[in-house]
């Protein structure tokens, strides 16, 4: 049975120069990702032009295009045009990617490892603010065992995180996924987790980068471990896939292949968790906890801190967003939810999606261009509700340049109101409208406050940018 972007895909695919053209095929939240072996021979214009198609990029080795919200849909339909392997690799052995700089290299791992969990760490986002607003709503509900049951789905991918990073980062880093997952696996087991507690055997003050305490020690020296172990964490776990992967790829190369099978993982898994507690670990919490100190001392700054901070963030978000930097950001959030319980840094972004769906709706009822509207409206919605903003970037805010700025602006009033108010987040919770539950206080200290005032900031910065583009906006001088 023909499917609904068969025509779609095939034409995709035909215009990138044909299956023989391309080298390996993938998707993110918003585009279809082709490495091609000459890009040349893709038509840009003419796929463009493609019905579903908002932009094309060329990106970090990758000719990407991008088409919103029915990505997955398009890329099955791809693969399925080109006669690719599920997983989008053509050639596994195709390594002669173009150079790229150290900025391009960085953003394409971050987005790379963080791409492909953020549906699912979104849902389970959404979930942790579903039961924040019903334990708020009727508090014996927090005593119920549906609670309970529906809690391990809203924090179980939180709690083992390092488990999901193991995966992504070591398909990213071309090692293999399962003896990523190993190195995760001791990272959160039980027994290293309970290692955090007890009676210290030694400890030692490192000024802004805070005391280090052990509580055991290997063969004599110190397993130096954060409060609350390695659950949650982010840094550590990506660091150690790293230097796993570079310690499987040397000891595949001598190895005698008789042994690889059960030698590698042997040597693989067991030198990283040993170094990883040993070695990488401490300097994955020097780092995460100097990072915080920055962030914290920004933010921290005698009364201007918090508003400085917030609008500086709220402003700048979209364009870290068109440089992939923005994933350079969540790490340092989620940080800071493990170990504060709060953050300070995705709570002042909250406005940024209202804001520019806001500039799209504007645009909107002024541009009468059937092609126009058949852009924005979906991308608005997508927007507003979900806070995939890609499409709306992409397909209209940065071509105009003065929306994107205009966008940007009301995020920045919205970001004003989260550093006037204080409000933090609670949570990693989902995009657009399921986003203000994550402001719910679990503990009841602050209620539903928080969310309060982020909702005023959504509505005032998609006030401001919304009133800003309809007076400013021009259809007849639009592309």
């Amino acid at each position: 049975m023909a499917g609904k972007y068969d025509d779609l895909a095939a034409q995709i695919v035909e215009l990138v120069g044909g299956k023989s053209n391309v080298k390996c095929v993938a998707h993110c939240i918003t585009r279809v990702r082709f490495k091609l072996k000459d890009e040349s021979k893709a038509n840009d214009e003419a796929i463009s032009e493609l019905p579903n198609v908002i932009k094309v990029m060329h990106a970090n080795g990758q000719y990407q295009v991008v088409v919103g919200n029915i990505v997955e849909d398009v890329y099955d339909a791809v693969l399925k045009a080109g006669g690719f392997s599920d997983g989008g690799a053509v050639d596994a052995d195709d390594d002669d990617a173009a150079p790229k700089g150290v900025t391009d290299v960085i953003i394409d791992l971050i987005s790379g490892i963080f791409a492909p969990m953020l549906g699912t760490f979104a849902a389970a986002g959404i979930m942790k603010g579903l039961l924040a607003l019903a334990t708020f709503l009727v508090p014996s509900f927090a005593n119920d065992g549906a609670y309970t049951l529906l809690y391990t789905v809203a924090d179980g991918m939180f709690y083992f995180l390092p488990v999901v990073l193991g995966f992504t980062a070591a398909k990213k880093f071309k090692m293999s996924e399962f003896n990523g997952m190993a190195i995760a696996f001791a990272l959160v087991y039980p027994t290293m987790v309970a290692l955090t507690s007890g009676e210290v055997v030694g400890s030692v003050q490192l000024g802004f980068a805070g005391t280090f305490s052990w509580y055991t020690t290997f063969l004599g020296l110190p397993l130096i471990m954060p409060a609350s172990g390695y659950t949650s964490s982010v840094i550590p776990i990506l660091l150690m896939i790293w230097f796993g992967s570079t310690l499987e790829h040397w000891v595949k190369k001598w190895m005698p292949a008789s042994m690889k099978m059960f030698f590698t993982p042997l040597i693989v898994v067991t030198v990283t968790v040993t170094l990883g507690y040993l070695v990488i670990g401490p300097i994955a919490t020097l780092i995460t906890n100097l990072l915080g100190e920055f962030f914290a001392l920004l933010f921290g700054l005698p009364m201007i801190g918090s508003l400085l901070g917030c609008t500086l963030v709220g402003a700048f978000w979209m364009c870290l967003v068109i440089f992939g930097f923005h994933w350079s950001l969540v790490p340092i959030a989620l940080v800071n939810l493990s170990t504060l319980g709060h953050d300070y840094i995705l709570g002042s972004v909250i406005a940024h999606s209202f804001s520019l769906g806001a500039v799209l709706f504007a645009m909107y009822l002024k541009n009468k261009d059937e092609k126009f509207r058949g852009i924005a409206l979906p991308a608005m919605i997508s927007a507003f509700f979900f806070g995939v903003t890609e499409p709306a970037i992409y397909g209209v805010a940065l071509p105009d340049k003065k929306a994107f700025i205009n966008a940007s602006i009301g995020s920045a009033v919205g970001g004003l109101i989260i550093g006037i108010s204080g409000a933090v987040v609670y949570m990693s919770g989902g995009l657009g409208v399921f986003n203000w539950l994550s402001f719910i206080d679990p503990s009841g200290v602050n209620g539903i406050n928080h969310m309060i005032w982020a909702i005023v900031a959504s509505l005032v910065g998609a006030v401001v940018g919304f009133a800003i583009e309809f007076v400013t906006f021009k259809p007849e001088a639009a592309k």
